[in-house]
């Protein structure tokens, strides 16, 4: 796609072509849904932004607090209150830390793909493909897995990616922030694309509190999180529709962070008609009406 170099270049139409996402409902006793991921990135989350801060060892060991501590508190986590959840993984963080995810995958918890090197996907990278590609290699090779779903590294996206998606077969993404429902994305050349579980810019913990030098952010306290959590969630329920979390190991493995993370859940399955789920649970439920609508 050609690079927009000025205004009058713009084109006048929304650059998402997907129409109106549908009132699909959710499997029988549910009313709202949940989407419950995770983005393991470990080390490459700062690497992706100066590949030398590899020899800068304290950056890395925020990164690095996942494989050691973050990870395995958060799947101990998940197992005492019974969910399952996705883990979208960097391919660089698969074959630095290949015991993590294999401890990720043995607990029952659907695998995604992040990215190999967590590059942004901008347009025209020249990266851009060979990211999806090692991605895609690293999860077969370490964890004998062919992903369902993507989620953008720094959540960007461009056309040239979601046709590359489309082609290797991806059943869903989570990466664009237009909606509170499933939908089906559009391609340029009109064909159907893959389905977007769109994530919920206020459940992404890196924005509320992520514990690193430097950051331009402060750490919020519990009480506040809390309230824009449950606000958030009593809401989207009143609405019949779905959050999506964009949680990452090394904040909310934290322990004020997990501890954080246990209150919200557990006020989550409080509620009997919210079906909290993988992003594989959400796609196929979307594909099963989708396609008798077809018919």
């Amino acid at each position: 796609m050609a690079r927009i170099e000025s205004f009058d270049d713009l084109p006048r139409r929304a650059p998402n072509a997907a129409p109106l996402a549908p009132l699909y409902p959710w499997p029988e006793g549910y009313g709202a849904a949940m989407f419950l991921s995770f983005d393991v990135d470990a080390e490459s989350a700062w690497t992706a932004k100066d590949p030398d801060n590899f020899n800068r060892l304290v950056t890395m060991s925020y990164g690095g607090y996942e494989a050691r501590v973050g990870t395995p508190k958060l799947l101990e986590l998940l197992d005492q209150l019974g969910l399952k959840a996705t883990f979208f993984i960097t391919g660089w963080t698969l074959d630095a830390h290949p015991a993590m995810c294999e401890a990720i995958l043995k607990a029952g918890h659907e695998i995604g793909h992040h990215g190999y090197h967590h590059l942004l996907p901008d347009p025209g990278s020249p990266r851009l493909i060979e990211e999806v590609d090692a991605g895609l290699d690293a999860l077969k090779r370490r964890l004998g897995v062919v992903p369902k779903g993507y989620r953008a590294p720094s959540g960007e996206f461009c056309e040239e990616l979601r046709f590359a998606l489309a082609e290797r077969g991806f059943v869903y993404t989570s990466s664009f922030r237009d909606d509170v429902r499933p939908y089906r994305h559009i391609l340029d050349d009109g064909r159907p694309g893959t389905i977007e579980l769109p994530p919920t810019a206020s459940y992404d913990d890196w924005m509320l509190g992520l514990s690193a030098r430097f950051s331009p952010r402060p750490i919020f306290p519990k009480e506040h999180v809390l309230s824009i959590w449950k606000d958030e969630l009593d809401e989207t329920r009143d609405w019949g529709a779905m959050v999506t979390t964009v949680l990452h190991p090394q904040c909310s493995g934290r322990p004020m962070r997990l501890r954080l993370l246990r209150e919200f859940l557990t006020y989550a399955q409080s509620f009997p008609d919210l079906w909290i789920t993988t992003g594989e649970d959400i796609a196929a439920n979307y594909l099963r009406h989708e396609q008798a609508e077809a018919r």
